[in-house]
This record gives structure tokens, sequence and C-alpha cells, in this order.
């Protein structure tokens, strides 16, 4: 009987010329993160980042309202494999209708997932991965990032180790899409030396004794690696038992964070790498996030969890931005694009392709007054747009 009294009452109002009253649709947000093995202790910083930029936003709860939206969020662990990141986006195409994929910290995830997401017109936003397949021709104007694209961190590096006179290189990389974008990169800017070396090894490796040896055999007199997440806390270990860095200097691309300088300890000393971000940035934004990130959570925020706050914010001013109205969400990427971010990093732009233009930094891990290990920016080593953005159609942008 209520069935029929409500589609009587429906029929009345347009019979009037009224429109039907209708319940206004949610805003709804899949985030897709990697939640358990080895590799969890980066989603899991993701997850700091990403919910106290809810709590910024006043959000707690399904429903609460994001940007003025009433919003929902479902997240996910994709495990760090990407045919169960996979099952996770399409269901959540399919079965929850989100609007937004977010998340993904590994690329070859990032490769997966993104093509349904696009595909079915949904906003696919990156707060980690920067796979170059997306920064170039390929790119879509369903698609930003609050975080990098992956050949500019190693860019830096490329040209601080030129600054620096490395004469003589070696380099590693897991063998996985961002690591053999890392090392594209680094050849791309690296120039005034020579690589002696090479080595991809297995995504997830935790012994690098065999690459080690033959790093310090090859006479360089620089390794650049990429090892995130619990690949890092395992190398730099066993680098510094190695004694190898009494001869090759130690620049490394995120393995030391914040994240993990607690388990790697006084190992990480003496080393250096680039990035775009360091908690003594002096900026209102950054020191409100950073004052809030300590006192929840008693250590400094890493990258991880400064890109997943900045996403989350910058999806809530997206939604400010076209006044609630994201029923075209190609128009709101458009705005949100427009808008550039309002990062803890300083205000940024966006490149054509939906990546960031914003610089790097040198930074040296150093011991502090009381003996622990800090991590300090020491200088601006590049600041430009990534090398794909002007092979990414123009028409992205309409």
């Amino acid at each position: 009987m209520k069935k029929l009294v409500i589609g009587t009452a429906a029929a009345v109002a347009l019979a009037a010329g009224l429109a039907a009253p209708t319940q206004a649709e949610n805003f709804r947000i899949g985030y897709l993160n990697t939640l358990s093995g080895g590799a969890a202790i980066l989603g899991k910083s993701q997850l700091l980042g990403w919910n106290l930029g809810l709590e910024m936003e006043g959000w707690k709860k399904n429903g609460d309202k994001l940007g003025g939206v009433p919003t929902e969020i479902f997240i996910g662990d994709d495990q760090r494999k990407p045919d169960v990141g996979l099952r996770a986006v399409r269901k959540w195409l399919k079965s929850e209708k989100v609007h937004v994929v977010a998340g993904v910290i590994w690329s070859n995830i990032l490769a997966a997932v993104q093509r349904p997401v696009t595909r079915a017109r949904r906003i696919m936003m990156s707060t980690n991965a920067g796979w170059s397949g997306m920064a170039g021709k390929n790119c879509s104007p369903y698609f930003i990032s609050s975080s990098f694209q992956n050949d500019e961190n190693a860019e830096a590096m490329g040209q601080l180790m030129n600054d620096e006179g490395l004469k003589k290189v070696f380099m590693m990389a897991p063998n996985y899409q961002a690591g053999k974008d890392m090392l594209t990169g680094f050849q791309r800017t690296y120039k005034d030396g020579k690589i002696v070396g090479r080595i991809l090894f297995k995504l997830g490796t935790r012994d690098f004794q065999a690459e080690i040896s033959k790093v310090v055999a090859s006479g360089a007199d620089g390794l650049f690696i990429f090892p995130p997440g619990g690949m890092g806390v395992a190398f730099m270990k066993q680098w510094a038992a190695s004694g190898a860095g009494k001869k090759v200097k130690l620049y490394t691309n995120y393995a030391v964070d914040y994240v993990t300088i607690k388990p790697i300890g006084k190992a990480a000393v003496g080393t250096f790498h680039t990035m775009h971000y360091g908690p003594n940035l002096k900026n209102p934004r950054n020191e409100e996030f950073v004052k809030a990130f300590v006192a929840k959570n008693k250590r400094f925020p890493g990258l991880w969890s400064v890109q997943a706050y900045d996403g989350i914010r910058k999806i809530a001013d997206g939604l400010r931005g076209v006044k609630g109205n994201f029923k075209n969400l190609k128009n709101l990427v458009k705005v949100m694009r427009a808008q550039g971010l309002n990062s803890v990093r300083g205000q940024l732009k966006y490149n054509v392709n939906g990546f960031l233009i914003q610089p790097w930094y040198k930074r040296t891990v150093s011991l502090n007054a009381k003996g622990v290990p800090e991590i300090s920016v020491d200088r601006m080593v590049t600041f430009k747009p990534d090398s794909y953005g002007d092979k990414c159609p123009k028409k992205s942008w309409n």
C-alpha cells in the first residue's frame, strides 16, 4: 500500500507540471590501497593522511558532507596484486556506482585499473602511483594526481648527481613499471658521467648482498637506487652493514622517509635523496597539517600521508568549485585541474595531463642533537613540468 501511495503522489506531481521530488545522490569514492602483506607500511601511511584530510573537511562517516556534498567512501585492499585491485575496482564501478577511484600505490596496479575507470567515464585519482603510460599520448581527461609522475623524482636525482660531480654511477630498481620509469627518468638527466651498471631486481626483494657486491666491484662512485617500502628498509640496513658506503655514495628514492626512518635507524645517516616535500616547508597549510598529524600519530608525516591528505582535500575543493553539481565528471576534473592544488607543498599548478608541476628538493639524513636520525631539506634541485605532458593531446582539457 505504501508503494502505491508514493507512486500516485509522483504521478499527481507530474500531471500538475511539477517535478517529482527526488533524493539527492551521494558522491561515492572507492579508495584502493595496499593494507596487507609486506607493503602495508605504505598503505597504512596513506590511510593516515587520507583520514586526517577527511577529518579536516568535517567528514566522519558515510553520508557526511565533503565539499558540501553527502559522500560515501569505500576502502579496498589490493594486496599489492593487480588482479585483486582490478576486481575491487570493477565491483565498485558496477555495484557501488562510484564516481571516483582514488589511491593506488603501485604503478602496475594503476596500469591495470585505470582503463576500466576512465572508460566508464569515472574519475581516476592517483595519490601515489605515477605511471608514465597515463602521462603522454594515452592521457585521460578523467585523470588527476595529487602525487607525481614517476620519472620526475629520478630526473631530479640525475640532475643532483650531475651537480655533485658523480662520474661513475650504478643504477638499481625493482623490475616493475615504476622501477623502469625511474631508471628512464634518471638517464634522461644524468649526462655528466657514465652509468657503469644496472640491475632490475625482483619486486619484494629483501636480500641485497649479491647486488651490493656488484655495485662495489663496478668501481662506481655513486649508487642510485629506488627500493620503496620494506625493500628500502632491508636494503639500507644491509648497505650500512656491508661498509659499501665508505667507497660509494648512496642516493635513494622512496627508501628513506618518516614512514621508514625508524626501522632503518642510523643506517640512513649520511645518505641523500630527492623528494617533493619536507615537514619543515614554510607555509600555513603545511604547518596546520604537520601539527595535526604529529598530534594524532606522534611522528612526522611521510610523503605517502602527504599525498593522500592532499588528494581527499583536492576532491573536496573540486566539489566546492562546481557548487556540488558533479553530474558531469569530466567537467569536475577540468575544474579541479584549473583550481590547481592548494597543497601542503605550496600552491601548485597542473600540467595538461593531470600531473602536478612542483619543486623537487635534495634531502639529507643526519643525526639531530638527541642522536636521532632526522631528514632535512637541503635545497631545490628542479622545478618543471613532467617530460610527457607535451605528448598529451590538448583535447584532454575539453
